[in-house]
């Protein structure tokens, strides 16, 4: 099973990279064309791609912004985020930071905290190097440059070894009923395993984000979790009526300091 995972993945990398035809992805990953076949159905049920007479390509939704675009969107709404959910971390904690902008602001607010920080997110070791009190354990992985993070079967391994309070992630869309989407299912898979692996589940995320599909792959999110946005209460009751706790943020309460950053 896992096996066919992380072909449909590298499926739809190669895809990406113009391998679109059934005969050429036989001949990549060395099955048969019926393999290839219920491949890629399994990816366009999964919204990852469009089928084509002989083959496939990427769904539209599956297109990112690059990484330096994504730091500067929504800066304030995902500082004044970070801060809020950074305060729910208690000393002595063991947290789960994933990837992602949001995630890494919340770093800059947890270096005076003793805690043990496990994580996929490059950016936030560095920033984390130098807090005394924090030990950092990263997942390794394959590295995902256009999120400066890492996935796949190594992280997933390592992080099945280890179990922790809270869990702190974020999404590139949140619908009621849904869950979260990401552009991969490496992204999704690693998501899951970081909510099962811990006692309460965050999920960061600006306004934006809410009531967007825009990539194709989902998680559900746990029965108990906390959503944290600056988000209208309007658009935040569905998901409370799910059974999620609100934590509502106002960029105003952000720190002076941060915001000069």
């Amino acid at each position: 099973m896992r096996r066919s995972r992380e072909r449909r993945t590298a499926m739809l990398e190669a895809i990406a990279g113009g391998a679109n035809d059934i005969k050429l992805l036989a001949e990549k990953f060395e099955v048969s064309f019926s393999t290839v076949r219920r491949d890629l159905q399994r990816l366009s049920k999964e919204k990852a791609v469009a089928r084509t007479y002989g083959g496939a390509m990427l769904a539209s939704g599956i297109q990112e912004e690059n990484y330096p675009v994504r730091e500067w969107q929504h800066r304030a709404a995902k500082q004044a985020i970070a801060q809020a959910a950074a305060a729910q971390v208690q000393d002595g904690d063991t947290i789960i930071l994933d990837g992602g902008f949001t995630i890494t602001f919340m770093a800059r607010f947890l270096s005076d905290k003793k805690l043990t920080v496990i994580t996929n997110n490059i950016k936030l070791t560095a920033i984390l190097a130098d807090a005394p009190n924090i030990a950092t354990i990263f997942l390794g992985g394959a590295v995902r440059p256009i999120s400066m993070s890492a996935y796949g079967h190594f992280a997933e391994e390592a992080l099945r070894c280890l179990t922790a309070d809270k869990a702190f992630t974020s999404a590139n869309g949140l619908v009621p009923g849904r869950g979260l989407c990401e552009a991969t299912m490496e992204q999704i898979a690693l998501k899951r395993l970081m909510m099962r692996q811990a006692k309460e589940t965050f999920v960061l995320v600006d306004a934006s984000k809410l009531d967007c599909s825009s990539q194709p792959v989902w998680a559900h999110l746990p029965l108990s979790w906390t959503l944290v946005t600056d988000a209208d209460e309007s658009l935040c009751q569905p998901f409370v009526d799910e059974g999620a706790r609100l934590l509502q943020v106002n960029t105003a309460c952000l720190d002076s300091a941060m915001q000069k950053d």
